[in-house]
């Protein structure tokens, strides 16, 4: 029986211990459908940009990766690629909670926009807290933040015709 009672207490605490972990993963699928997996080290290795956005009447700044790197990591282009159909092609950004927000791609590419979308991981030098992370998008300047998605889970590339 105690060897039992060790057992399942040892199985709970494991179990406690990686679910903290896999929450920190990031699903990125491309247009074909190829899944990447990004770890909080993948993403923290990436250029990475401070960004300082008005969350209700406070300012906040966030430490945070350009949404472009991230998914030119894996595999989706920008640039000359994105033109004729897929100028069709949004990114559909998925939460924890089930929430999901779409943002067409140009938005994303700094040839046909400068306002640079995020993905932050840090807020005023904080890992974001349970209610936001680990992952959030910011937009600065949109003025609703409908789309500031928190607890981002996956990004999914997804074609609108």
């Amino acid at each position: 029986m105690r060897n039992l009672l060790f057992v399942f207490t040892l199985i709970l605490a494991l179990i406690l211990y990686a679910a903290p972990a896999c929450a920190q993963q990031l699903v990125v699928q491309n247009e074909a459908g190829k899944t990447s997996v990004l770890t909080r080290a993948d993403i923290e290795a990436l250029p990475h940009v401070k960004v300082t956005a008005r969350l209700s009447n406070a300012p906040a700044t966030f430490d945070a990766v350009a949404l472009r790197v991230i998914l030119e990591k894996a595999g989706i282009g920008f640039g000359d690629t994105l033109r004729g159909k897929r100028l069709a092609t949004c990114l559909l950004v998925e939460a924890a909670d089930g929430y999901r927000a779409v943002i067409a791609l140009p938005e994303i590419d700094p040839a046909f926009t400068d306002t640079q979308i995020v993905l932050a991981y840090l807020k005023d030098g904080k890992p974001l807290d349970e209610k936001e992370g680990p992952y959030r998008i910011v937009i600065p300047g949109e003025k609703r933040m409908a789309r500031w998605v928190r607890q981002v889970t996956t990004l999914k590339i997804v074609d609108v015709q």
